[in-house]
């Protein structure tokens, strides 16, 4: 019955969304407030139809975020036009690397101090809590693939990036506490868990989406081959990045990422014309498959048709994935061990450290005040976060912090589902209208 009740609860969700869609775009509330809302109204805590806890299903867990958040990935690097010389990237790369260690290091030294953790245990709760979330920042990630937005761009960067440049402090904290080969004074891991991974993973990913792309439009254009089934492209560059990064010992959230970058890039380089672009996004739309058909196989619109079936898919996917996580984290709230939790580390990692580590890491940085100070509120954590924090139960966690760790980081991600999604409407809305007010006055 837990299957068919998990069928009925999504399934009215998913068509309320579809029926009220429009209107919650205009309120201060977010999609993943009402999605958490439903988790609790099935759990204990409301009509009682579910009862799971954080200590079951763990690797189901892993394996779940893991997914949504490869496919958000994907999907942030599609939104990303700009080739790699493009100085635009700098923000974002200051982001996932300073900010990310300075995050890191600050949630680290709080966790020491107030908490007295070993080390490892410090270090390992900072890597959980430090990335931002590719999945449940869509609202302040870039809408187009040529918004010139530095704080969207900026945001949705950071995002796509630092979930792989968390990864190595994870392994790092379980490292320190026996659950991982650090090597001798820790050689493995800084040349082949972070250096080698970290610079082998947007390497192989895009390799891998310029040349299937490539193979893809050869095909299109000169044999009218390889039409439709944008969908399983879509999936298929997601697995092969991911499954080929992991067998080499390359960061394959990095891989991921730099393989949607590439594909779009491509497309760009291949689609000059703003027009062309917006024809073959009218064709994807248009319910006459041949019409479809016929502009995948143009030479001039098969790139910026390709890009834009993949993106399209990609998102419904993460939409998706987000409904399935975000329930299940609500569900799971009722058997959190609350009392374990040290709450100062919620306001604390918010309030303070996010809006340090961003000044730290955009300092002297081209980015305006306002900029920099919705960057520093807009960290938003989720999903990636709970995945790294199944992978360290499922590595052999000590028992004792299991629940700490647990109770911290549902509180943290409840914190921000709630805080952000209230604020982002308003925030975003108001910075929209700054932004177009000073376009105005440089006419």
């Amino acid at each position: 019955m837990e299957f068919a009740t998990w069928s009925i609860v999504v399934g009215v969700l998913l068509i309320l969304m579809a029926l009220s869609g429009t209107v919650l775009s205009r309120l201060p509330l977010s999609t993943s407030m009402l999605y958490l809302g439903a988790g609790l109204a099935v759990s204990p805590l409301g009509l009682g139809l579910m009862s799971p806890t954080p200590h079951q299903h763990t690797l189901l867990l892993e394996r779940l975020t893991e997914v949504v958040v490869l496919v958000s990935l994907f999907t942030a690097g599609l939104k990303l036009s700009p080739g790699l010389r493009d100085k635009r990237w700098l923000l974002p790369l200051r982001l996932a690397v300073t900010s990310m260690v300075v995050t890191v290091a600050l949630v680290a030294t709080a966790a020491w101090v107030g908490l007295g953790w070993p080390i490892g245990a410090c270090i390992l709760l900072g890597a959980i809590l430090a990335p931002t979330d590719p999945v449940l920042a869509s609202d302040v990630q870039v809408h187009q693939h040529n918004d010139r937005d530095r704080l969207r761009f900026s945001l949705t960067g950071e995002g796509g990036l630092n979930d792989g440049t968390a990864f190595p402090f994870v392994l790092l904290g379980l490292g320190l506490m026996g659950l991982h080969d650090l090597g001798s004074y820790g050689w493995r891991w800084l040349l082949v868990d972070t250096l080698w991974a970290a610079s082998m993973g947007p390497v192989v990913g895009g390799l891998l989406g310029w040349a299937i792309g490539k193979l893809v439009l050869y095909l299109r254009r000169e044999h009218k081959e390889a039409v439709g089934l944008d969908d399983f492209l879509a999936m298929g560059l997601v697995a092969l990045s991911y499954g080929l990064a992991q067998f080499v010992h390359a960061n394959g959230f990095l891989a991921v990422f730099a393989a949607g970058v590439a594909l779009r890039y491509l497309e760009q380089s291949q689609t000059p014309r703003t027009s062309v672009s917006e024809a073959a996004a009218q064709a994807h739309a248009d319910p006459d498959k041949s019409v479809a058909d016929a502009v995948a196989v143009d030479p001039e619109h098969a790139p910026a048709y390709m890009a834009q079936a993949v993106l399209g898919f990609n998102e419904q996917i993460e939409r998706i994935g987000e409904v399935a996580v975000v329930i299940t984290i609500g569900a799971l709230l009722w058997a959190v061990p609350w009392h374990s939790g040290a709450w100062w580390l919620v306001p604390l990692l918010f309030l303070l450290i996010r809006p340090a580590a961003v000044a730290i890491g955009l300092l002297q940085s081209p980015s305006t005040k306002s900029q920099r100070w919705l960057i520093g509120w807009f960290g938003i954590r989720g999903v990636g976060s709970i995945y790294y924090l199944m992978y360290a139960v499922n590595h052999g966690l000590p028992t004792q912090f299991v629940d700490p760790l647990v109770a911290l980081t549902l509180a943290v991600v409840v914190t921000s589902i709630i805080v952000h999604g209230i604020s982002v409407t308003p925030l975003m809305a108001a910075y929209e209208r700054t932004m177009r007010r000073g376009r105005g006055r440089k006419r």
